[in-house]
């Protein structure tokens, strides 16, 4: 029964230890959640005008190139 468990060092049949998941899921989940706030917060900045753009520090060209940007970029 003991050999049928998978100890957490031992690998998977694919030759990857599930605490080596665990990071690969951690990293994919934080790079999702990294890619969605870029993506709201770019939409948000797209919606101001350059009235508010100023207020906030913002040059209308700058805010621009930054909401053109594909969210995968920083």
């Amino acid at each position: 029964m003991s050999s049928l468990l998978l100890n957490a060092s031992q690998s998977a049949s694919n030759g990857v230890t599930l605490p080596r998941r665990a990071g690969i899921l951690r990293q994919a989940t934080r790079a999702i959640s990294t890619y969605t706030t870029r993506r709201a917060t770019r939409r948000a900045l797209a919606r101001l005008d350059s009235h508010l753009l100023r207020d906030v520090g913002l040059e209308p060209q700058h805010a621009r190139q930054e909401v053109a940007k594909p969210f995968w970029l920083s």
